[in-house]
């Protein structure tokens, strides 16, 4: 009897699974919900898959995935803050009034606010307590200034990367729709923000390579990036991720996402280069996922590739998605980028930077 009451629980355990992540919002809509001609015709689409430019490996078969993946269990020491992590309060009338052509605040990880030449852009915006379908899971590490929506000025553009919950929050999108004019997504991901309400028109969608106007100011061309996408157990690669070059009058930005290093970097930089500032990331890193996530070093290089002036690197100081200590990732680029003279920003979260 207690057998069959074992084995009962666990059908309905598998049962609910699959409802939950067939019908919550979470996990986003599906190719089939929106016109497919697009993806279907992008050269980076094959097999019903999207494609790295490079040969990409997810998980070596040296055995370092499952090593990463026993010891991120585990728990490694100083993976989180002991404490909340010191930052600034953020005033959206400062950030509004100050008159410098390029201005950003981080707010931790890959969420970044960015005034350029008087528009306003929002980069992969993440504002709940936890990178995951469920609250539980990848939870966001404690600031002693907290930061919401409602503390933001009204949006020109808000910039996604690729559809993993550390980048693209349901919540998030929701609550920031009231004050977005548009939203610029790889292909695919717009199916994701159709369901959650988002209109249609609202939305510019982009492969690789192509530039989308939102005014005769401002260009925003969409690049390649080394990683994947999905947010649930069987939409690995249906949609795109990508790296963004932002092009104002004075100025041109990179937004890097997510990204294993690759020849790509260097192909942008000598295509759109060269940049004022580079947001690249420099977290979640680690010898099990080589080529999806730059180590440190590669994070610097990639900045050089680009032909950058100033680099901030980010997709750290939020959450813990790897084994590395929560703050080795800004330790290994801050030496990287002194032996290579490149000008590093360490700007607190909640800072408003001008360049």
């Amino acid at each position: 009897m207690t057998l069959i009451i074992i084995i009962s629980s666990i059908v309905v355990f598998i049962i609910g699974v699959k409802i939950f992540t067939k019908f919550h919002p979470t996990f986003g809509g599906k190719q089939k919900e929106i016109n497919t001609e697009r993806l279907n015709k992008s050269p980076n689409f094959k097999d019903g898959k999207f494609q790295n430019l490079e040969h990409t490996v997810m998980t070596p078969k040296d055995g370092s995935t499952r090593k990463a993946m026993r010891k991120f269990i585990a728990g490694v020491e100083n993976g989180k803050p002991s404490e909340p992590i010191k930052t600034i309060p953020f005033v959206k009338e400062q950030f509004l009034q100050n008159n410098n052509s390029l201005n950003y605040t981080w707010f931790g990880h890959s969420t970044v606010l960015i005034k350029i030449d008087g528009k306003i852009i929002l980069t992969d915006p993440v504002f709940s307590k936890a990178a995951s379908p469920v609250s539980f899971l990848n939870k966001s590490f404690d600031y002693n200034n907290e930061y919401s929506v409602a503390d933001l000025p009204d949006i020109d553009i808000v910039l996604i990367s690729h559809d993993h919950y550390d980048h693209l929050d349901y919540k998030t999108i929701q609550k920031i729709d009231s004050k977005t004019k548009k939203f610029y997504v790889p292909l695919g991901v717009d199916a994701h923000l159709i369901r959650w309400g988002i209109p249609e028109e609202k939305i510019e969608i982009a492969d690789w390579g192509d530039s989308l106007k939102f005014d005769t100011d401002l260009i925003l061309t969409s690049t390649p990036a080394r990683h994947f996408s999905g947010r649930g157990t069987h939409d690995r690669d249906k949609t795109l991720w990508c790296s963004w070059v932002i092009t104002s009058k004075n100025h041109k930005v990179f937004f890097g996402g997510d990204s294993g290093y690759g020849k790509h970097f260097k192909e942008i930089g000598d295509e759109h280069g060269p940049f004022d500032l580079t947001f690249i990331e420099c977290g979640q890193y680690n010898e099990g996922w080589p080529q999806i996530h730059a180590m440190p070093e590669q994070t610097v290089q990639a900045h050089i590739d680009l032909k950058g002036k100033y680099l901030l690197p980010i997709h750290w100081s939020k959450f813990k998605l790897s084994i590395h200590t929560w703050t080795e990732p800004i330790e290994r680029a801050n030496e990287a980028s002194t032996k290579n003279n490149v000008l590093i920003q360490n700007p607190k979260i909640g800072e408003i930077v001008s360049l």
